[in-house]
């Protein structure tokens, strides 16, 4: 469920666009009307927003909006506005080149997109970068990291409901059996997390439970301090539960010492046109505050009023 308030009416593209430019006419920027505007608007208004603008001005809006916004603003404003498969694209490009073992982002876009929408990002990325996300991230991962990542991120899932349940249980004991022996690694126990359909996956790891006792994700936290264990964690949230993955990345997000904006701002940005609404709510319940309020308290400025429009706060 979208967080996003689009206007109705929608007022014109043009409008938009000549609005926009007078936002960035002499001293100073109207950031509150850049707000008004970009904050409102769905990925398709955006993109027609996008072209009409360099149509009418001969400039890219981004490149112009680069020259006068700055800091977290900044980075929010201009991954909210490409369209979802090039704003992935560029995540995923940040994430192979600055790529560190802690770094969970290549799962989120491997793992909550569907398979139609990550293949678009591939495309996306091939039309960006000239080489495929693949091979970026063969090239940048290593070990046991590069083995679960390369076949997540090169996966065609089925998105279909039907499910095995002869399947699911026969894997599920293979996974039991990878975990007793600490065989993490197990090309088996990558495989069926890396190519079974959602459904599948979900199947299989309830009759994981059922038949042995625990959620999967408590079984592969014997070391938390591991950070293969916690991509492994991470793989399966992304996989069967989205929001609890997303609400736990805001949760550390914000509760931190110092926001890590970074998170802040990609969590809202790709999810706010998707399932913002539900990831709110569960932290609402997990944390006993809303999501609006703990984004107030913890930011400040034209950052904080964008993304308090994005997470659909009424006054914004």
């Amino acid at each position: 469920m979208s967080t996003l308030r689009v206007p109705q009416p929608v007022p014109p593209v043009a409008d938009d666009c000549e609005q926009l430019r007078k936002a960035f006419a002499g001293w100073g920027t109207n950031e509150g009307l850049i707000i008004c505007i970009l904050g409102h608007r769905n990925a398709l208004q955006r993109k027609l927003i996008r072209e009409t603008y360099a149509d009418t001005y001969g400039e890219d809006l981004l490149k112009a909006l680069n020259k006068e916004l700055t800091n977290d603003f900044e980075g929010l404003v201009m991954l909210w506005i490409p369209d979802p498969a090039e704003r992935d694209a560029l995540l995923a490009n940040e994430a192979t080149k600055r790529w560190t073992s802690s770094n969970q982002v290549l799962v989120e876009i491997a793992c909550t997109r569907s398979s139609h929408e990550l293949h678009l990002v591939k495309l996306a990325y091939h039309a960006r970068y000239k080489k495929s996300l693949e091979e970026d991230v063969a090239q940048h991962t290593t070990g046991d990291f590069r083995k679960l990542l390369y076949p997540l991120v090169t996966s065609f899932r089925y998105e279909g409901d039907e499910v095995n349940m002869t399947l699911a249980k026969s894997e599920a004991k293979i996974l039991r059996e990878k975990i007793e022996k600490k065989a993490y690694n197990d090309e088996d126990f990558i495989r069926i997390l890396a190519t079974r359909s959602k459904a599948q996956v979900n199947a299989t790891l309830n009759n994981y439970k059922n038949e042995f006792g625990n959620d999967i994700n408590k079984d592969l936290k014997t070391d938390p301090k591991d950070e293969y264990l916690a991509l492994l964690r991470a793989t399966v949230k992304c996989l069967t539960c989205p929001e609890k993955y997303f609400e736990k990345v805001l949760r550390l997000a914000i509760n931190k010492r110092g926001t890590d904006e970074g998170a802040l701002t990609r969590v809202v940005a790709t999810r706010a046109e998707v399932d913002l609404k539900i990831i709110a709510d569960e932290y609402q319940r997990r944390n006993s505050v809303t999501l609006d309020h703990a984004i107030g308290k913890d930011t400040h400025g034209d950052y904080e009023k964008m993304l308090l429009a994005l997470v659909g706060h009424e006054d914004a």
